[in-house]
């Protein structure tokens, strides 16, 4: 995946190919070549760049470490993609807890190999004492910094984005606001989007609100949707671009390299 030294939203020399009314570009554009990222015209660029290491000075490079909280609740593969590239040294963070509905799931067998300590939330058996317990160790014990959704199926209290306010990440497996809200998670999203006729479909990285799907767009890739394509097929085509994508907007949110405009729209550099 190539990454561009430019500002998102800025001009530059690469044309994305989306549908272009999806980004706001100009409706005649047509796409080609290699899906993600193909030579030809001019556009405007939505897609997270990421900086060069080489312009980060050796100052900045020596912060303190951020500190994440991923939540997941199924195999956790963008927890996977992510732990991977702060072990490559790409993210200024450490995960020091994951939160998960289920007692066991991937993602919390792959926290307990790595020696990350697991909390369930929600847990019935608790009732309100479950949040208060969440954000004891949240805010407490491990001075969480930012929140990351990877696959977490539950709705997040509005108390906790109201804590961690334009603090939590989420990915959503398609070009929002298209096939976003509740009800659509997992395979259910790529079924609606096959039934749609749209040709392309993608991922989204977005800081979350109180409402499902709908909070700030920070980052979105898209990839084609093929005429024999099966909800399944689409799914793994989304998911690699998942993995590409979150890991990087991740990385400059641990960096501050997510600004934010006037108007509440965050813009990646």
């Amino acid at each position: 995946m190539r990454h561009l030294r430019v500002r998102s939203g800025e001009a530059c020399s690469t044309k994305l190919t989306c549908r272009p009314d999806a980004y706001g570009g100009d409706r005649k554009g047509r796409s080609k070549g290699r899906f993600g990222l193909s030579e030809s015209c001019t556009t405007t660029c939505s897609f997270p760049l990421r900086a060069s290491r080489t312009s980060v000075s050796d100052t900045e490079s020596e912060r303190e470490k951020k500190k994440l909280a991923v939540f997941a609740s199924g195999g956790g593969s963008n927890f996977r993609a992510i732990h991977s590239a702060i072990e490559e040294g790409r993210i200024n963070a450490s995960i020091d807890l994951v939160v998960s509905d289920k007692l066991s799931c991937g993602a919390t067998a792959f926290a307990a190999d790595k020696g990350i300590e697991c909390l369930r939330y929600p847990d019935k058996s608790e009732s309100e004492q479950g949040f208060v317990r969440l954000l004891e160790s949240l805010k407490g014990k491990h001075s969480i910094d930012f929140i990351i959704l990877a696959g977490y199926m539950k709705f997040i209290p509005p108390e906790l984005v109201q804590e961690y306010e334009r603090g939590i990440l989420n990915m959503h497996p398609a070009l929002l606001p298209a096939f976003g809200g509740k009800g659509y998670y997992g395979m259910r999203v790529h079924e609606a989007v096959i039934k749609s006729g749209v040709r392309f479909s993608g991922a989204t990285v977005h800081f979350v609100n109180e409402e499902y799907d709908r909070g700030p767009i920070v980052a979105q890739a898209c990839v084609p949707v093929s005429p024999g394509d099966s909800a399944e097929s689409l799914a793994a085509r989304v998911l690699k671009r998942e993995h590409e994508l979150y890991p990087d907007v991740v990385e400059a949110l641990c960096d501050g390299r997510i600004e934010w405009r006037e108007d509440g729209k965050p813009v990646l550099w």
